[in-house]
């Protein structure tokens, strides 16, 4: 079927972002069409824009960004019997050259959550990747437990809001750094303390910690990371790691990591939300449009962004 979309022909600036008209490839047996009612954004969007994924991605234009999406099911494949036309769903789709910057999109059905009756379709849309990620960096990768010490780079992002909520929920004692205005909301996310990285060096404040989140990078920054972690702790960071002599010299587990599409992961995210344990925190919100998504990349390449940007389809 053919679906609007706001597209790439080839990789640059926000410029090329463009809206368009693209023909999507045949429904398979196990998968799912979705009405995009909201997507957001993530640094993966304007990373891929800008051509710096194209050996891990070696795809045909044009491609439609965005891997992220909260909707309406509209047509299901033969093979399907979880779900039916009409469900609410959100998900991490798997990453194709047909993304979720579209009216529809193609996700596999096994990929796909309910959205819980009291979450809208732009929190749900904020959830999957961010969350996802911080999930996967605090308990498969970073093995946090109750009683450890986490600290946790740039708090007030979309990782980083995520992550201070779901190490609460562990029972872990939470750093974080931010800047002084975005103090007041990490504290209600739960954040123990919180460290103004323009006036304080955080190496001065955490020591012994259990794991640091690095959603940074940067050799400085990593390297007073591992300072501030015990042998044996763990550095995990959404980059890759500057210097891994110095992790193995220090004891320091250190990696770099990429995000598996979950849905039992996004399930158990889903039940926070449903009970109120985890919220979304939105930056702003723009429109589906060529404008509303070149706005929307303009902001989150500032690495400044407070929680995520999202972009409403409905």
């Amino acid at each position: 079927m053919d679906t609007r979309a706001i597209i790439i022909n080839q990789y640059g600036g926000k410029e090329q972002l463009k809206e368009s008209t693209v023909t999507l490839p045949e429904l398979k047996k196990n998968q799912v069409l979705v009405n995009v009612q909201a997507t957001s954004i993530n640094p993966i969007d304007w990373k891929l824009r800008q051509g710096y994924l194209q050996q891990k991605y070696p795809w045909e234009f044009p491609i439609i960004l965005g891997w992220d999406v909260a909707g309406v099911i509209e047509e299901v494949g033969e093979d399907v019997t979880q779900w039916k036309i009409g469900d609410q769903v959100f998900a991490r789709p798997a990453t194709t050259r047909f993304g979720t910057y579209a009216d529809h999109t193609i996700i596999d059905a096994d990929l796909l959550v309910k959205i819980p009756a009291n979450v809208s379709y732009k929190a749900a849309a904020a959830v999957p990747l961010a969350g996802l990620t911080a999930y996967q960096v605090l308990f498969d990768h970073g093995k946090l437990k109750a009683g450890q010490k986490v600290l946790i780079h740039a708090g007030s992002g979309g990782v980083g809001t995520f992550a201070i909520q779901l190490a609460k929920l562990q029972g872990a004692y939470v750093y974080t750094t931010a800047s002084k205005k975005n103090h007041d909301l990490l504290k209600s996310l739960g954040a123990d303390e919180i460290i103004d990285y323009h006036t304080t060096d955080f190496a001065k404040v955490v020591s012994q910690a259990d794991l640091v989140v690095d959603a940074l990078g940067g050799s400085d920054m990593q390297q007073k990371s591992m300072d501030v972690l015990k042998p044996g702790g763990y550095l995990i960071s959404l980059g890759s790691i500057e210097d891994e002599s110095l992790a193995k010299e220090k004891q320091i587990n250190a990696k770099g990591i990429w995000l598996d599409e979950n849905s039992e992961q996004l399930q158990a995210l889903a039940d926070y939300m449903e009970t109120s344990k985890l919220k979304s925190v939105i930056a702003t919100t723009y429109p589906l449009t060529q404008k509303g998504i070149y706005q929307a990349h303009e902001l989150s390449e500032t690495n400044h962004a407070v929680g995520k940007i999202v972009i409403d389809n409905h």
